[in-house]
């Protein structure tokens, strides 16, 4: 391949990509602070195996498009310090295919190439990472390419990836990713299914009113798949699974299932729709045995409740719900997700609540499990849990930020009967909330976890840090106290780190300061290792772009933790507080991208 020199005109023809343009060398490289391989080596000294400081999103104009239309791609990047050197490597993978497609200054490539359009034979360009804040990489005035690319004709789930790698190109230090799908037909449904359905990723599903699956049907949905509902509505766009229906959604980490808005990216609200509601036939502690779920009018098809404790809902795994929590009236909302009276044969594994206007989670009553769950941004809750709910969780990451959240823990046993049974009692393990700048949505009292009306409830080796008015809280402690003595109610392994901060005076880190007043004896008890210490995770306020894995030298890497039962649910070999060690089990399927950030 022929080599340019600095100030000579370069005209790129892109075939495929249904675009061109003209740029100098010198142009094609500004914003980068490029090195030499002896550079880069005396750069790196000391750095094997360094995770980087910087933050990095990526995003497209839409979440969905047809073949042919025009996509643009932005970046923001904040270097926080890190001057290491880095290979900057750009792809769109087909995610049913695997096929990448490498994106650089000298057009699309099948061969891996560096975003200056080097292969691995000639040696990638080492750069400096630049500071970016809403950049066009592709589009017009494209850092990269000055013109939009056409989406190829090639339906189903696509990735864009933004690889940072080692000055060798051959470690990956960081990623960023932004999941679109492209769609033949745009679907939209109403009314009720009745019959066994299957939602492809070929097509885009807009939900339109209430859509009830009922009649024994099950309705399957393709990984991949995206499925949107509109604003406006009333009753809000929901995807309603009934007591006489199932859904079986399995995305895969590539490929997950995003239930999302129709309004542009950037644009998108909580509320914009209603969200996922599935209803079972478990127990609840109201004692006419059902009710009417909460944000949907009284119909047949809304009420749940029964006996059969092993009731099956179905399955979700890489499930994204976005923008939804539609209000009915005052107190009426619906959920992101929303479990009535489902039973333990229900499944529930990798799954986002992404800004929702009520809570992230919600159950009432029932005995379904989740595992590896993400809610963020919720105007709510982010675990709520009544009318006799008994779920287990293990591994959950919590999120608020400056548009205010209430709880992280909502826990109540039923405000019409402390004392109905069976007992609200959660089961917590390895949970991480971290908390946002603003005082409660509509709380006064915005504890990270908040207790009453007669709850129970195990919570174990888990975290609270910056949460608005404390660690610990909650009311009716009367309620509480027969549940502690019986051993219903318990905590132990929990962190607590300048929860309170937004209080007036800030909350000091101490027991006092951390826990409510009724709480404190209950959390003084030493072999309780309620802690009140720095859990030191890696960038836990960076919205956009978050870590939340602990720092080596962490306390939550401390010796002592509550093992987990042996139950055939939860993980035993998990050694730490919190919920990441080393891996960061959200990478790629989920996004913690705040809507602001991504404005034009």
């Amino acid at each position: 391949m022929r080599r340019h020199f600095v100030g000579e005109k370069v005209t790129l023809v892109i075939v495929g990509m249904c675009f061109s343009t003209v740029l100098t060398a010198a142009e094609s490289k500004r914003g980068f602070e490029l090195m030499t391989q002896a550079e880069a080596s005396q750069a790196s000294l000391g750095a094997d195996g360094q995770r980087t400081s910087a933050a990095m999103w990526t995003w497209t104009d839409k979440i969905a498009y047809m073949p042919g239309e025009p996509l643009t791609l932005r970046w923001t990047v904040k270097r926080n310090n890190d001057n290491f050197p880095y290979t900057i490597v750009a792809f769109r993978q087909n995610n049913q295919t695997g096929a990448k497609t490498y994106v650089s200054q000298r057009g699309p490539s099948s061969t891996p190439v560096d975003i200056f359009g080097n292969e691995v034979s000639q040696g990638f360009q080492i750069t400096r990472l630049p500071e970016a804040t809403k950049q066009v990489l592709i589009g017009s005035g494209g850092l990269l390419i000055n013109s939009p690319l056409t989406v190829p004709n090639e339906p189903g789930m696509h990735t864009i990836v933004i690889q940072l790698r080692d000055y060798t190109g051959r470690k990956v230090v960081k990623s960023a990713y932004w999941k679109f799908g492209v769609y033949t037909n745009r679907i939209t449904v109403s009314g009720n299914i009745a019959s066994n359905t299957t939602w492809t990723n070929n097509n885009l599903y807009v939900l339109s009113g209430i859509v009830s699956v009922l009649n024994n049907a099950t309705l399957t949905i393709e990984p991949g798949t995206i499925i949107q509902g509109s604003p406006g509505s009333q009753p809000p766009s929901v995807l309603l699974i009934t007591t006489a229906g199932k859904i079986n959604a399995q995305g895969t980490r590539s490929r997950p299932i995003i239930m999302t808005s129709t309004q542009p990216v950037g644009r998108r609200n909580r509320g914009d729709w209603g969200g996922l509601i599935l209803l079972g036939r478990a127990r609840i502690n109201d004692p006419s045995g059902a009710l009417n779920i909460e944000g949907l009018p009284d119909l047949p098809e809304t009420r749940y409740g029964g006996t059969d404790d092993s009731w099956n809902c179905g399955s979700l795994r890489y499930v994204r719900v976005e923008f939804a929590g539609s209000l009915l009236r005052p107190n009426e909302e619906t959920n992101s997700f929303t479990w009535g009276a489902c039973g333990s044969e229900t499944k529930g594994e990798y799954l986002q609540a992404h800004y929702g206007l009520d809570d992230a989670f919600e159950w009432f009553g029932g005995n379904n499990s989740v595992k590896r769950i993400v809610g963020t941004y919720a105007a709510d809750d982010y675990v709520d849990t009544q009318i006799g709910a008994r779920p287990k969780i293990q591994f959950g990451v919590f999120v608020a930020n400056d548009d205010r959240s209430n709880r992280g823990i909502e826990a109540d046993n039923y405000e019409r009967g402390f004392d109905n049974q069976p007992y609200s009692k959660g089961v917590y393990y390895n949970l991480t909330f971290v908390g946002g700048g603003s005082q409660g949505f509509d709380e006064a009292d915005a504890s990270c976890m908040f207790f009453r009306r007669g709850t129970a409830g195990l919570v174990f080796n888990s975290v609270c840090y910056h949460w608005v008015t404390r660690g610990i809280g909650g009311a009716d402690f009367a309620s509480l106290e027969p549940r502690m003595n019986a051993g219903e109610f318990n905590m132990n392994g929990i962190v607590l780190w300048d929860n309170g901060f937004n209080t007036n005076p800030p909350a000091p880190n101490t027991l006092q300061g951390q826990v409510a007043p009724a709480f404190q004896p209950f959390a003084s008890v030493a072999n309780r290792q309620i802690l009140i210490e720095d859990p030191q995770m890696i960038r836990p306020l960076e919205r956009s772009d978050p870590d939340f894995r602990p720092t080596l030298g962490s306390v939550l890497w401390r010796a002592g933790f509550v093992a987990p039962p042996d139950d055939g649910f939860f993980e035993q070999s998990v050694e730490y507080a919190g919920a990441f060690g080393e891996e960061d089990w959200t990478e790629e399927w989920a996004t913690f991208h705040q809507e602001q950030d991504l404005q034009p």
